[in-house]
């Protein structure tokens, strides 16, 4: 009956917003269109759609603001003003009656509240729609952030889950651009964030992990995780001081070099993304605060770990090939990649793909970040991505939405950063290290134990092969050769070059050996 009521709830929010007007609006056969024009008669939807469609998410709860959150970074599924207006979505909801907080920490640990901290702060510092965190003392004297997951979220979190997806099937049987944008697949990464940040294990986990990469960059600081007092409802980690990075006179009046930050962000996010394929996926100005202790000045304090982006080597190579060949403006490159990476569909004419690229991003080179929006080079590359069937990567979504996060950090930090220049000696550094020896030597380190078995069996297997050239090995072998065309150009490289090692050092042994006799 409450799912009942709950659905009940979203259709009287639509209609009172006008949400049905705005979703009938976009489809382009005749009779919805017809349609459209009924469902509104006498009702007042003079307020602009955008806005409409905000103040219903923010009327229907957390869930559909986030939603909301993730939607404003699709400029490929939404047009310009209502991407906009979505990006003005707030995460910010009352708290909780403490009371429940400390029911909740109890429960989880099977204590009193005064055995588990010597002190509580039982009002909380901050509040979002998935917990609150409240200040804390361990016996042992350490300050810490105590973060408590909201109660009952679950379950009403799985009803507007069922709902998203049930919306996304509609949206993509009856939209003509409806496979292409793949809503699915967009509503089920949105289902995997929600519940990844319902385990505050996870989240704990996801600290650790960007902790221990980010140690030597010496740029950023990254609460250490308290383990014995993390549960999935209840996470403890060390107490940062710091000050709300969206509080810049403050910054600028501690003596903060607001230039040098911006671009220590850039570099934080790129080092990230490209060396470690795991990088903070949060990014709003909520969750990043600046350092002003004299150890520790000016660096960067990376808060809440819940939603973070993880990507595959595959895709981080064909990122960086695309962001390295953008700013070389070599478009022709970048419209290869995309037929090559099965984008876009392989009768596409590459010259017409790079004609459109090239409209779209000549124009924003050599600029100040204060005269770029990436939000709207975004939204044309999406433009151009509908006319040449670009198939939208549901993975990227969270590289997206960081990257607009960034894009508004280092606008309010440092108007005049100019993001290409900070970021192409970056990513061609990684490029490098991704193709030059040092990455052939970590491989070949990597793979030695697989090769130290290999070769003293490689005798005996190459005068097996010798001796049955049309028989089963050579069937075999045929099969690993067609096998190696079909991956990757730079790990056939990789795997070339350590075969040649290899038999470049067996071939030195055998010598030695023949020398001896």
């Amino acid at each position: 009956m409450s799912r009942l009521f709950r659905g009940f709830f979203i259709v009287w929010t639509a209609l009172r917003f006008g949400l049905d007007e705005l979703v009938l609006s976009s489809f382009e056969r005749p009779w919805i269109r017809r349609l459209t024009r009924i469902v509104s008669f006498g009702r007042d939807l003079s307020a602009p759609r955008g806005e409409r469609l905000r103040q219903a998410l923010e009327h229907l709860g957390p869930i559909f603001v986030k939603l909301g959150q993730v939607l404003s970074t699709r400029r490929d599924l939404l047009p310009a003003d209502i991407a906009d207006e979505l990006a003005r979505l707030q995460d910010r909801v009352p708290p909780f009656d403490s009371a429940l907080a400390v029911g909740i920490i109890e429960r989880a640990f099977s204590r009193p509240l005064a055995q588990i901290f010597a002190s509580f702060e039982h009002v909380p510092v901050a509040s979002a729609s998935i917990a609150q965190v409240h200040f804390a003392v361990l016996p042992d004297g350490r300050e810490v952030a105590v973060k408590v997951l909201r109660p009952a979220m679950l379950p009403a979190i799985e009803k507007d889950l069922a709902l998203m997806h049930m919306m996304a099937g509609w949206l993509e049987r009856l939209s003509a651009d409806g496979k292409r944008l793949k809503p699915r697949e967009v509503v089920s990464e949105f289902d995997t964030y929600l519940h990844d940040e319902l385990d505050l294990l996870r989240e704990a986990a996801n600290a650790a992990q960007l902790r221990r990469n980010m140690q030597g960059l010496d740029l950023v600081m990254i609460p250490e995780i308290i383990w014995d007092f993390c549960m999935p409802d209840v996470m403890v980690m060390q107490r940062m001081k710091g000050v709300p990075i969206s509080q810049v006179q403050r910054l600028k009046d501690a003596g903060v070099d607001m230039g040098k930050l911006a671009r220590d962000g850039v570099t934080i996010f790129f080092t990230q993304v490209f060396r470690d394929g795991f990088f903070h996926a949060d990014m709003h100005p909520g969750n990043i605060q600046v350092s002003l202790e004299p150890a520790t000045f000016g660096r960067y304090i990376s808060l809440d770990f819940g939603i973070v982006g993880t990507l595959t080597e595959i895709d981080k190579e064909y990122l960086a090939q695309n962001f390295s060949a953008f700013f070389q403006r070599d478009y022709k490159r970048v419209a290869e990649l995309h037929l090559e990476s099965g984008w876009v569909p392989p009768q596409t004419r590459v010259d017409e793909l790079e004609s459109a690229i090239r409209a779209v991003c000549e124009p924003y080179f050599d600029r100040p970040l204060k005269e770029i929006s990436l939000g709207m080079v975004l939204m044309r590359l999406f433009q151009t991505s509908r006319r040449f069937h670009v198939e939208i990567q549901p993975q990227l979504v969270l590289l997206q939405k960081t990257l607009l996060n960034i894009e508004g950090l280092g606008r309010e930090l440092d108007p005049d950063l100019d993001l290409w220049s900070t970021a192409k000696p970056f990513l061609e550094k990684w490029m490098i290290e991704q193709v030059g020896p040092s990455r052939l030597w970590a491989q070949l380190k990597a793979e030695a134990p697989a090769y130290a078995k290999l070769l003293p069996a490689l005798p005996r297997l190459l005068h097996q092969y010798l001796k049955a050239p049309h028989g089963g090995h050579r069937r075999e072998l045929d099969e690993l050769l067609a096998e190696q065309k079909r991956t990757n150009r730079l790990l056939q490289g990789l795997i070339y070059g350590a075969l040649g090692f290899a038999l470049g050092l067996l071939f030195m042994q055998l010598t030695q050996h023949t020398a001896i006799f």
